[in-house]
Protein backbone atom coordinates (compact mmCIF):
# COMPACT_ATOMS: atom_id res chain seq x y z
CA UNK A 1 0.00 0.00 0.00
CA UNK A 2 1.07 3.59 -0.64
CA UNK A 3 2.35 5.39 2.46
CA UNK A 4 0.46 8.70 2.50
CA UNK A 5 3.05 10.20 4.81
CA UNK A 6 5.55 10.06 1.95
CA UNK A 7 3.08 11.64 -0.48
CA UNK A 8 2.19 14.70 1.62
CA UNK A 9 5.47 16.59 1.05
CA UNK A 10 5.40 15.69 -2.64
CA UNK A 11 1.85 17.01 -3.02
CA UNK A 12 2.75 20.17 -1.11
CA UNK A 13 5.90 20.82 -3.11
CA UNK A 14 4.27 20.06 -6.45
CA UNK A 15 1.31 22.31 -5.64
CA UNK A 16 3.53 25.22 -4.63
CA UNK A 17 5.68 24.84 -7.74
CA UNK A 18 2.69 24.57 -10.10
CA UNK A 19 0.86 27.55 -8.57
CA UNK A 20 4.00 29.71 -8.62
CA UNK A 21 4.80 28.79 -12.23
CA UNK A 22 1.25 29.35 -13.48
CA UNK A 23 1.02 32.72 -11.73
CA UNK A 24 4.42 33.88 -12.97
CA UNK A 25 3.62 32.95 -16.56
CA UNK A 26 0.23 34.65 -16.36
CA UNK A 27 1.64 37.81 -14.81
CA UNK A 28 4.24 38.01 -17.56
CA UNK A 29 1.48 38.62 -20.09
CA UNK A 30 -0.13 41.96 -20.93
CA UNK A 31 -1.87 43.20 -17.79
CA UNK A 32 -2.58 46.55 -16.16
CA UNK A 33 0.00 47.89 -13.76
CA UNK A 34 0.17 45.31 -10.99
CA UNK A 35 1.86 47.79 -8.66
CA UNK A 36 -1.51 49.29 -7.80
CA UNK A 37 -3.66 46.25 -8.68
CA UNK A 38 -4.59 44.09 -5.69
CA UNK A 39 -4.72 40.32 -5.85
CA UNK A 40 -8.51 40.42 -5.57
CA UNK A 41 -8.78 42.94 -8.42
CA UNK A 42 -6.56 40.74 -10.53
CA UNK A 43 -8.65 37.66 -9.71
CA UNK A 44 -11.84 39.56 -10.58
CA UNK A 45 -10.40 40.62 -13.94
CA UNK A 46 -9.42 37.02 -14.60
CA UNK A 47 -12.93 35.92 -13.56
CA UNK A 48 -11.59 33.06 -11.50
CA UNK A 49 -9.63 31.56 -14.40
CA UNK A 50 -5.88 31.15 -14.10
CA UNK A 51 -5.65 33.17 -10.90
CA UNK A 52 -8.44 31.18 -9.28
CA UNK A 53 -6.85 27.88 -10.31
CA UNK A 54 -3.47 28.93 -8.91
CA UNK A 55 -5.04 29.91 -5.58
CA UNK A 56 -6.92 26.63 -5.29
CA UNK A 57 -3.80 24.59 -6.04
CA UNK A 58 -1.77 26.65 -3.59
CA UNK A 59 -4.41 26.26 -0.91
CA UNK A 60 -4.54 22.49 -1.33
CA UNK A 61 -0.74 22.40 -1.18
CA UNK A 62 -0.85 24.21 2.17
CA UNK A 63 -3.35 21.68 3.52
CA UNK A 64 -1.13 18.81 2.34
CA UNK A 65 1.79 20.53 4.06
CA UNK A 66 -0.12 20.63 7.36
CA UNK A 67 -0.80 16.91 7.09
CA UNK A 68 2.83 16.27 6.20
CA UNK A 69 4.16 18.28 9.14
CA UNK A 70 1.89 16.41 11.53
CA UNK A 71 2.96 13.06 10.09
CA UNK A 72 6.63 14.08 10.37
CA UNK A 73 6.18 14.99 14.03
CA UNK A 74 6.87 18.69 13.53
CA UNK A 75 6.46 20.93 16.60
CA UNK A 76 3.59 22.76 14.94
CA UNK A 77 0.55 21.58 16.88
CA UNK A 78 -1.88 24.22 18.07
CA UNK A 79 -2.02 27.78 16.74
CA UNK A 80 0.70 27.49 14.02
CA UNK A 81 -0.91 24.45 12.48
CA UNK A 82 -4.37 25.98 12.57
CA UNK A 83 -3.17 29.25 11.00
CA UNK A 84 -1.48 27.44 8.12
CA UNK A 85 -4.59 25.27 7.64
CA UNK A 86 -6.78 28.39 7.65
CA UNK A 87 -4.53 29.96 5.03
CA UNK A 88 -4.86 26.89 2.84
CA UNK A 89 -8.62 26.61 3.33
CA UNK A 90 -9.22 30.28 2.47
CA UNK A 91 -7.21 30.03 -0.74
CA UNK A 92 -8.94 26.78 -1.69
CA UNK A 93 -12.40 28.38 -1.50
CA UNK A 94 -11.27 31.83 -2.68
CA UNK A 95 -13.03 31.56 -6.09
CA UNK A 96 -16.31 31.14 -4.21
CA UNK A 97 -15.70 34.18 -1.99
CA UNK A 98 -15.14 36.17 -5.18
CA UNK A 99 -18.84 35.67 -5.91
CA UNK A 100 -19.57 37.85 -2.87
CA UNK A 101 -17.67 40.73 -4.43
CA UNK A 102 -14.11 41.98 -4.75
CA UNK A 103 -14.19 43.69 -1.33
CA UNK A 104 -15.30 40.52 0.48
CA UNK A 105 -12.71 38.46 -1.37
CA UNK A 106 -9.96 40.92 -0.46
CA UNK A 107 -10.74 41.09 3.26
CA UNK A 108 -11.05 37.31 3.61
CA UNK A 109 -7.78 36.89 1.76
CA UNK A 110 -5.97 39.49 3.85
CA UNK A 111 -7.23 37.89 7.06
CA UNK A 112 -5.62 34.61 6.01
CA UNK A 113 -2.46 36.38 4.85
CA UNK A 114 -2.12 38.07 8.22
CA UNK A 115 -2.13 34.74 10.03
CA UNK A 116 0.84 33.14 8.27
CA UNK A 117 3.56 35.53 9.56
CA UNK A 118 2.15 34.94 13.05
CA UNK A 119 2.39 31.18 12.51
CA UNK A 120 5.98 31.59 11.30
CA UNK A 121 6.89 33.65 14.37
CA UNK A 122 5.49 30.94 16.65
CA UNK A 123 7.32 28.22 14.75
CA UNK A 124 10.70 29.95 15.06
CA UNK A 125 10.84 29.36 18.82
CA UNK A 126 9.71 25.75 18.49
CA UNK A 127 12.09 24.97 15.63
CA UNK A 128 15.03 26.47 17.50
CA UNK A 129 14.40 24.03 20.36
CA UNK A 130 14.03 20.97 18.09
CA UNK A 131 17.16 19.25 16.75
CA UNK A 132 15.43 18.08 13.58
CA UNK A 133 13.99 21.48 12.69
CA UNK A 134 16.70 23.82 13.96
CA UNK A 135 18.27 23.88 10.50
CA UNK A 136 15.33 25.88 9.07
CA UNK A 137 14.68 28.06 12.13
CA UNK A 138 16.77 30.97 10.82
CA UNK A 139 15.14 30.92 7.37
CA UNK A 140 11.67 30.83 8.95
CA UNK A 141 12.68 33.73 11.22
CA UNK A 142 13.71 35.92 8.29
CA UNK A 143 10.54 35.06 6.39
CA UNK A 144 8.45 35.85 9.48
CA UNK A 145 10.11 39.28 9.68
CA UNK A 146 9.57 39.87 5.97
CA UNK A 147 5.92 38.88 6.35
CA UNK A 148 5.53 41.31 9.25
CA UNK A 149 6.96 44.15 7.18
CA UNK A 150 4.65 43.14 4.35
CA UNK A 151 1.62 43.44 6.61
CA UNK A 152 2.79 46.89 7.73
CA UNK A 153 3.23 47.94 4.11
CA UNK A 154 -0.27 46.77 3.21
CA UNK A 155 -1.75 48.58 6.22
CA UNK A 156 0.02 51.82 5.32
CA UNK A 157 -0.92 51.56 1.63
CA UNK A 158 -4.57 50.82 2.45
CA UNK A 159 -5.04 53.61 5.03
CA UNK A 160 -2.86 56.75 4.81
CA UNK A 161 -1.37 55.74 1.45
CA UNK A 162 -4.73 55.90 -0.38
CA UNK A 163 -4.05 52.61 -2.14
CA UNK A 164 -0.74 53.65 -3.69
CA UNK A 165 1.52 50.61 -4.18
CA UNK A 166 -1.11 48.39 -2.53
CA UNK A 167 -0.72 45.80 -5.28
CA UNK A 168 3.04 45.65 -4.86
CA UNK A 169 2.65 45.17 -1.11
CA UNK A 170 0.11 42.35 -1.50
CA UNK A 171 2.04 40.48 -4.19
CA UNK A 172 5.27 40.82 -2.19
CA UNK A 173 3.59 39.41 0.92
CA UNK A 174 2.17 36.52 -1.08
CA UNK A 175 5.65 35.78 -2.44
CA UNK A 176 7.11 35.73 1.08
CA UNK A 177 4.40 33.39 2.32
CA UNK A 178 4.81 31.02 -0.62
CA UNK A 179 8.56 30.96 0.12
CA UNK A 180 7.76 30.07 3.73
CA UNK A 181 5.59 27.17 2.65
CA UNK A 182 8.35 26.05 0.29
CA UNK A 183 10.95 25.97 3.09
CA UNK A 184 8.63 23.93 5.29
CA UNK A 185 7.75 21.54 2.46
CA UNK A 186 11.40 20.87 1.67
CA UNK A 187 12.19 20.10 5.32
CA UNK A 188 9.18 17.81 5.66
CA UNK A 189 10.29 15.96 2.51
CA UNK A 190 13.83 15.57 3.87
CA UNK A 191 12.65 14.17 7.19
CA UNK A 192 9.94 11.95 5.72
CA UNK A 193 12.03 10.34 3.00
CA UNK A 194 15.12 10.00 5.18
CA UNK A 195 13.09 8.22 7.83
CA UNK A 196 11.50 5.98 5.20
CA UNK A 197 14.96 5.08 3.83
CA UNK A 198 16.25 4.33 7.33
CA UNK A 199 13.23 2.13 8.02
CA UNK A 200 13.76 0.23 4.78
CA UNK A 201 17.46 -0.31 5.55
CA UNK A 202 16.63 -1.53 9.04
CA UNK A 203 14.05 -3.96 7.70
CA UNK A 204 16.46 -5.31 5.10
CA UNK A 205 19.19 -5.75 7.72
CA UNK A 206 16.81 -7.58 10.05
CA UNK A 207 15.72 -9.95 7.30
CA UNK A 208 19.34 -10.64 6.39
CA UNK A 209 20.20 -11.38 10.01
CA UNK A 210 17.27 -13.75 10.37
CA UNK A 211 18.29 -15.66 7.25
CA UNK A 212 21.93 -16.01 8.32
CA UNK A 213 21.52 -17.03 11.98
CA UNK A 214 19.60 -20.29 11.36
CA UNK A 215 22.26 -21.37 8.88
CA UNK A 216 25.00 -21.44 11.52
CA UNK A 217 23.72 -24.48 13.49
CA UNK A 218 23.14 -26.36 10.24
CA UNK A 219 26.71 -25.86 9.14
CA UNK A 220 27.98 -26.85 12.57
CA UNK A 221 25.95 -30.06 12.61
CA UNK A 222 27.19 -31.06 9.19
CA UNK A 223 30.81 -30.63 10.25
CA UNK A 224 30.27 -32.80 13.32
Amino acid sequence: MVDLRRLYPLLAGAGIAIAATVTAVDLAGPHPDLVDLTISDYAAMDRGGTAGLAMVVLGMAALALVAGMRAAGAPSRGAPERLVALWGLVLTVSPLTLLLGVAAHRWVLLAAFAGLPVAAALLVVRFAADDRWRIVARAVEWLALAGGFGLLAITYAALPGDGVLIGLAEWSLLGVEVALLGVLAVRVAQLTWTRAADTADGTAEMMTTRSVIPAIPVLSSRRS
